[in-house]
């Protein structure tokens, strides 16, 4: 393990020595914009190890986008997402100068001046599609069944369905008690589906994964330990791969997209606001706008003057 906390081969395959050497030998950078530099691709080549991918050669253009949105699921504002991808930069052009890669991912990457005004939304067909991705012959089967199920089911955060404890779980009622920013609880109903689907995973999986590191937390990973924030990502992108879906999907994708069926459907605003958790009514109606989108999509699709 190196002292970055990355597998040996993965630091080499990233080559972080080198590239330090680099900046400070070649570019005469200082150490501050060195350290800097190296927790970015740090960062990068974790996340990467958590996608499957162990070296920078089989990076793409839309891997790094959704390295971008796992930093904003973050918390990181628009600016430090910005100094961030311009230290990958330097990075990338490092490798293209080394001859590792023969063109930079990151060329075409948008540098977020602020984030959309509108979310990104899956359509219901497209959630339709993710819930049943989940393949009956792998082995956490039914735990990411249940994940799925109760993250969009409920418009949880990926902070909160990764904390979620068993007995927050209330299957009799159709209700989940949340803790969200700031430990502030609320309680926040499901559908049968979900709850059909955690049932099984309580009574079918979580005993058998559970070894007494489980700390009475809901999703356990294989290893029975709670399941990471990196897990829940890893998982979602394996399920929207699987679903066919060729666009971004974050943890947060599920609650835009829980947030803007509901008031498709014609659920009243505050309703919506208090399921969501935000403290601030404002914060929600930024989803009556995409409903007008939605329906503005829909006029055009299908009127004949449209």
């Amino acid at each position: 393990m190196s002292d970055r906390g990355l597998p040996d081969e993965v630091a080499r395959a990233f080559l972080l020595e080198r590239f330090d050497d680099f900046l400070a030998l070649e570019q005469g950078n200082a150490d501050r914009t060195r350290e800097a530099y190296g927790r970015d691709v740090t960062r990068l080549a974790s996340w990467a190890m958590g996608q499957g991918v162990r070296s920078p050669q089989a990076l793409t253009p839309l891997m790094l986008r959704q390295f971008v949105y796992y930093l904003k699921d973050l918390g990181l504002a628009p600016s430090s997402i910005r100094r961030t991808i311009a230290g990958l930069r330097t990075w990338f052009a490092f490798l293209v100068a080394e001859g590792i890669l023969r063109g930079d991912p990151s060329d075409r990457l948008e540098l977020p001046r602020q984030w959309r005004t509108l979310p990104e939304v899956l359509s219901q067909d497209e959630v339709a599609t993710l819930l049943a991705s989940p393949s009956p012959d792998d082995p956490l089967y039914f735990r990411d069944r249940a994940m799925l199920e109760l993250a969009y089911g409920a418009g949880l955060r990926v902070s909160e369905w990764i904390t979620l404890a068993v007995r927050d779980l209330h299957l009799d009622e159709g209700l989940v008690r949340v803790f969200g920013k700031g430990r502030k609880e609320r309680m926040v109903p499901f559908g049968r589906s979900a709850a059909a689907a955690a049932a099984i995973y309580l009574r079918e999986l979580r005993p058998r994964l559970d070894r007494g590191q489980g700390k009475g937390v809901l999703f356990l990973n294989a290893m029975g330990r709670p399941l990471s924030r990196m897990g829940a990502w890893t998982i979602l992108r394996k399920h929207v791969r699987r679903a066919g879906i060729d666009r971004p999907v974050t943890p947060h994708t599920l609650r835009h997209s829980f947030a803007t069926h509901l008031l498709e459907g014609g659920a009243d605003l505050r309703a919506v606001q208090d399921m969501l958790g935000h403290a601030d009514v404002a914060t929600t109606q930024i989803y009556t706008h995409v409903d007008r989108e939605y329906l503005r999509t829909v006029h055009r699709q299908y009127h004949p003057r449209g």
